[in-house]
């Protein structure tokens, strides 16, 4: 098994990236990245995924992660991909009946011929990342919030807290989103994880939160700082490495 190979697929609200990658987690080709498409039921992912596979080196096992609550890679729920033309626009309820209960590792294992492992994004990020050692908490900054919980490297039932209000009727998800850091600015949207952070220790107990996702790069000096010796910024390119490791974390 030593020269298998795992097409892993991180898919964003705005982009879907993948490669394939060695059981190191070595990559054997140059990542391919296109924009989400939308409107995007199920069976477009299921083809946009198969596109992708095409273009890189053929693999023997697929991960893919995805926003919102995957349950033995079946949707209870996903946030963006109901929508009309992505994040924050209009719902469509066709979409949503669509997408509900929708076994998407069952479709992608028969588009595509090869084992399938289909997660929450944040969860595989989570396994790329993770030291296997005490209670973990993975939170990604992104689009909008994802986390993963591991202790001693199982993962937990997911939860979607992020979706829990923090104030009024705002959620974490928009509070601490995308669209939040760009009218803020980094400094000011900085300090909002690190208050997010600080409510959030005495709910976890933690031994070491991991901040990823694409907009951990975006934490200012004086943020990082504060956010303590538990805390851990870490790369992006965890989403895909995750791909391999997530199959020994959660079928070893």
């Amino acid at each position: 098994m030593a020269d298998l190979l795992t097409l892993a697929v991180d898919c964003g609200g705005s982009g879907i990236k993948a490669n394939v990658l060695d059981d190191a987690g070595t990559a054997h080709a140059d990542p391919v990245r296109v924009p989400t498409p939308y409107p995007l039921p199920p069976e477009r992912l299921v083809e946009t995924v198969a596109d992708i596979a095409a273009r890189l080196p053929d693999a023997g096992r697929l991960t893919l992660g995805m926003p919102g609550m995957i349950r033995h890679g079946v949707v209870v729920h996903t946030p963006h991909y109901v929508t009309r033309a992505g994040p924050r626009t209009r719902v469509e309820t066709d979409l949503v009946d669509r997408w509900r209960s929708f076994d998407v590792r069952a479709a992608l294992r028969a588009r595509l011929g090869i084992p399938a492992l289909v997660l929450n994004d944040a969860e595989v990020h989570g396994a790329g990342v993770v030291a296997s050692s005490g209670v973990e908490l993975v939170l990604t900054l992104g689009t909008g919030l994802g986390s993963a919980l591991f202790d001693g490297g199982r993962l937990a039932p997911h939860l979607e807290w992020s979706r829990a209000p923090v104030r009024r009727s705002t959620t974490y998800d928009a509070y601490i989103g995308e669209p939040e850091r760009r009218r803020l600015g980094d400094a000011l949207w900085s300090r909002r994880v690190v208050t997010m952070v600080d409510g959030l220790r005495a709910v976890f107990w933690w031994d070491r939160l991991y901040l990823g996702g694409g907009n951990s790069r975006r934490l200012t000096p004086t943020a990082l700082d504060r956010l303590g010796d538990d805390v851990v910024v870490v790369p992006n390119s965890a989403a895909l490495t995750g791909g391999v490791r997530a199959w020994d974390l959660l079928t070893g």
